[in-house]
């Protein structure tokens, strides 16, 4: 039912050099850019991650409560890219870890505030 998350930025070309490094440990490919937005994709995935400032041109923010969830496949995966975020110019938002039995989770924002998770979770 989901077709892609957008998130907003005030500086595109820093989002994507962020993105491009991030996305790429989950296999993401650029789909689409324009002067505005850019879009990754996994190839087996149909819902994306965008990127772009807001259209109504006001200065975009973060949403408090608002998070991105992504998923790993080991708790190994998920601490390279908590670690990649962070040497990518985000910021810590918890620590890799294990959350409740079965889940291993790390947090993080993008230079531009927006949260993200990245979660393995053991079936």
């Amino acid at each position: 039912m989901i077709s892609h998350v957008l998130l907003g930025t005030n500086d595109l070309p820093r989002a994507e050099r962020f993105y491009d490094a991030l996305l790429m440990l989950f296999g993401a490919k650029k789909t689409m850019k324009t002067e505005r937005s850019v879009l990754w994709q996994t190839q087996n995935e149909s819902v994306g991650i965008a990127i772009g400032p807001p259209h109504n041109g006001q200065t975009a923010t973060s949403g408090n409560g608002s998070m991105i969830g992504l998923q790993a496949n080991s708790p190994d995966m998920v601490t390279a890219i908590y670690q990649k975020a962070l040497e990518l110019g985000g910021t810590d938002a918890g620590e890799p870890g294990e959350r409740k039995p079965g889940v291993f989770a790390a947090y993080f924002r993008d230079p531009d505030n927006n949260k993200l998770g990245v979660f393995f979770v053991q079936c």
